[in-house]
C-alpha cells in the first residue's frame, strides 16, 4: 500500500479500484449491472434464451464405442441424467437450461454430483453460482458452497464445472456482460430514460417563468400541483392553464432529437454481439431476408452454439467419467434434433443420405421414432439406391 493510498483512507477519502475480476475494468457506475437487472434488457434475455433453450433441448446421448461402431449406451447409470433426469427435483432440460444460463450471466456453472455405491453418476445437482467460492489448494481446486449458513466442502471430482471463458487466475470464467459491462449499462439506460419520459407522459421537461420571486411553501405548492396535473401518461395531451404572468419554456430535447430510437436499435446489435448471436435469432430483422436468415441460423449453430455443446461434452467426460470409462463411453449433442420441427429439410436431409449410401432407410425410420420394417434395406443384387430405371423403347404404332 503507498503512502498516498494510506493517507486517502485515513482520513476517510479511500480510493477505490476500478479493476474487476481477472483484471477487466469495472464502471463505476457498474454496481447496477448484474445478472437479474442484465436480463431486464429484453436483448440479454433473449440472447440467453436463445443459447440456453436450443442447447439444453438438443438431445445429449451417451454413446458406447464398439469397435469403429457407436451404440447407445441406455444401460448406463449416466445416460438417464443426461438426457432423462437430471435429479429427482428436476429434468435434464431444466438442469441444463440453468446451467448454461449461469454459464452467459456469471461466466461460471457449477453442479453437485452425487455417484451410486458402483462409483456411477447417479444425479447432477445444479448450484447456485453466487453461493460457490473456489479455492486452489496442494491437492487441487476445492468447492465451497454456503447455503442457509451451511458450508459444504466439495473436491473436483465431485463438482461439474462449466466456464464461459476462463479468466487470468485459470480457475473461473468470465461472462460477456462482465467482459463488456458498459453495453449492458448502456442499453439500461436507454430504457429507463424511455421509461421515464413515457411515465412523464411523453411531455417535455421544462421550467415555469414567474415574474415576480416565491416563497418556499409557494414552490411547493406549485410543483404538486403541476404534478398532478400533466405527469404520468394519463394526463398526456392536457392542456395547461397559465396565470398571472407564468410562462413555460421547454428546456430538453425530444426523443427524435437524442435520436433515442436508433440507439435502441443499435443497443440490440449490440449485445446480439456481444453474446454472438445474429439479430435475427432474437428478433431484429430490420436486415434480415429469406436469404441471409437461413444462412444466419446456420451460423447459430456452427460459430455460437458449437462452443457451447463442446463445453459440455468435454465437462461430462472429465467429471463423469473415469479414465477407463473415457476409453469405451462418451456424451454427444445430437444436433440433428434441430431439425425436428423442419419437416422439409428434415425429408431431404434423409433422401441425401440414403440416395448417397451413408444411412440406412432403416436408420431414418429410427430417427422418426417409426416402427421398424423387415428387409427395408434390402435391394436386388447389384442396384444402387440412386440408380435410374433405363429407357424403354417407344411403343410402336402396331
Amino acid at each position: 500500500m503507498s503512502i498516498t493510498t494510506r493517507i486517502l483512507s485515513a482520513i476517510g477519502l479511500e480510493k477505490r479500484s476500478t479493476i474487476g475480476v481477472n483484471g477487466w475494468p469495472v464502471p463505476l457506475s457498474a454496481s447496477a449491472v448484474t445478472p437479474t437487472t442484465a436480463q431486464s434488457v429484453s436483448a440479454v434475455y433473449a440472447c440467453v434464451q436463445a443459447i440456453s433453450e436450443t442447447t439444453a433441448s438438443l438431445p445429449l446421448i451417451l454413446f458406447k464405442r464398439n469397435g469403429d461402431d457407436r451404440e447407445r449406451a441406455t444401460d448406463h447409470p449416466l445416460y438417464r441424467v443426461l438426457h432423462d433426469q437430471a435429479n429427482p427435483e428436476q429434468t435434464a432440460i431444466e438442469a441444463r437450461e440453468y446451467m448454461q444460463a449461469c454459464v452467459l450471466l456469471r461466466g461460471n456453472a457449477f453442479a453437485r454430483i452425487v455417484r451410486g455405491w458402483d462409483g456411477q453418476v447417479r444425479e447432477l445437482w445444479p448450484l447456485h453460482p453466487d453461493n460457490v467460492t473456489v479455492n486452489r489448494t496442494s491437492s487441487g481446486l476445492v468447492y465451497d458452497y454456503t447455503k442457509d449458513g451451511v458450508l459444504t466442502r466439495l473436491l473436483a471430482h465431485e463438482t461439474l464445472h462449466l466456464r464461459h471463458r476462463l479468466g487470468d487466475d485459470g480457475v473461473l470464467g468470465i461472462s460477456p456482460i462482465t467482459a463488456a459491462r458498459g453495453v449492458v449499462e448502456l442499453a439500461i439506460a436507454e430504457r429507463e430514460h424511455g421509461v421515464g419520459t413515457f411515465t412523464n407522459g411523453a411531455k417535455l421537461l421544462g421550467v415555469l417563468k414567474f415574474p415576480g420571486k416565491l416563497k418556499p411553501e409557494q414552490r411547493t405548492a406549485i410543483a404538486t400541483s403541476w404534478a398532478s396535473q400533466h405527469a404520468g401518461g394519463g394526463n398526456a395531451g392536457r392542456t395547461a392553464i397559465l396565470e398571472e404572468g407564468v410562462d413555460f419554456q421547454a428546456v430538453s430535447m425530444s426523443l427524435e432529437d437524442a435520436e433515442w430510437i436508433a440507439s435502441r436499435q443499435f443497443s440490440v446489435e449490440e449485445v446480439a454481439r456481444l453474446f454472438r448471436v445474429p439479430p435475427t435469432i432474437v428478433g431484429d430483422l430490420r436486415h434480415g431476408n429469406y436469404s441471409n436468415s437461413v444462412e444466419l441460423s446456420r451460423q447459430f449453430v456452427t460459430m455460437t452454439l458449437r462452443r457451447h455443446l463442446v463445453a459440455w461434452e468435454q465437462a461430462i467426460a472429465a467429471k463423469c467419467l473415469t479414465e477407463a470409462g473415457r476409453r469405451t463411453y462418451f456424451a454427444e449433442h445430437q444436433v440433428e434434433g434441430l431439425l425436428r420441427g423442419d419437416s422439409a429439410n428434415r425429408a431431404a436431409f434423409y433422401s441425401s443420405g440414403i440416395s448417397d449410401g451413408w444411412m440406412l432407410k432403416s436408420e431414418a425410420r429410427k430417427l422418426e421414432n417409426l416402427p421398424a420394417i423387415e428387409g427395408i434395406d434390402d435391394q436386388p443384387k447389384g442396384a444402387t439406391s440412386n440408380a435410374t430405371p433405363a429407357p424403354q423403347p417407344y411403343p410402336s404404332k402396331q
